[in-house]
């Protein structure tokens, strides 16, 4: 039985075609032809930094409005989510980690049920890093593994490519063939 999937790809990267997001459409020229996929800049659809209101009044959040809404409606029309985020001090960048702690919110806003909704769909990273030891990653890939698990997702796995200037990703010939089979292998 096939089901329909519909990839999101999240570039988290302020800049436009950088090493992540190369890998990453290498990455989906391999999808089937019926899979959806959307892609959304995170840089183009600023959000605020998260305020955690859980202590006060009645713990809840308001329902998501301007870009928020947007990428919450995104994610939850979605049955693949990609964070593409470039290693940026051994972690994600700073427009992903805002996004996922806009997650906080969106599971406490009234009428979302963003965390029961978000289980079972699939959560993918993609990285590009500048140095050759792929533990340098160790920390994203946790962040997004833990994410995966305490959102009870499934967890697919992050795609590493090596990659300083623009461009430089191309050039790693064992990412672009990992790639070739990141989604479907």
């Amino acid at each position: 039985m096939h089901t329909h999937r519909s990839f999101l790809f999240l570039l988290g990267s302020p800049r436009t075609g950088g090493n992540t997001e190369l890998l990453a459409r290498q990455a989906a020229e391999q999808l089937p032809a019926g899979a959806e996929q959307r892609w959304l800049r995170l840089a183009e659809l600023p959000l605020p930094d998260f305020e955690d209101l859980r202590h006060e009044g009645d713990g809840s959040y308001p329902a998501p409005t301007g870009h928020a809404e947007t990428l919450l409606d995104a994610t939850l029309g979605a049955t693949d989510l990609v964070i593409a985020s470039p290693l940026y001090w051994y972690s994600v960048s700073t427009a992903t980690k805002r996004y996922l702690d806009h997650w906080s919110g969106w599971m406490r806003a009234p009428g979302v049920d963003f965390r029961p909704r978000m289980a079972g769909r699939t959560l993918w990273g993609v990285t590009a890093l500048s140095g050759r030891d792929v533990a340098d990653a160790d920390a994203l890939v946790g962040t997004l593994r833990k994410t995966a698990n305490y959102m009870k997702m499934e967890w697919g796995g992050v795609l590493t490519g090596n990659g300083t200037r623009p461009g430089d990703v191309l050039d790693d010939t064992a990412a672009l063939s990992r790639a070739k089979e990141f989604f479907t292998g």
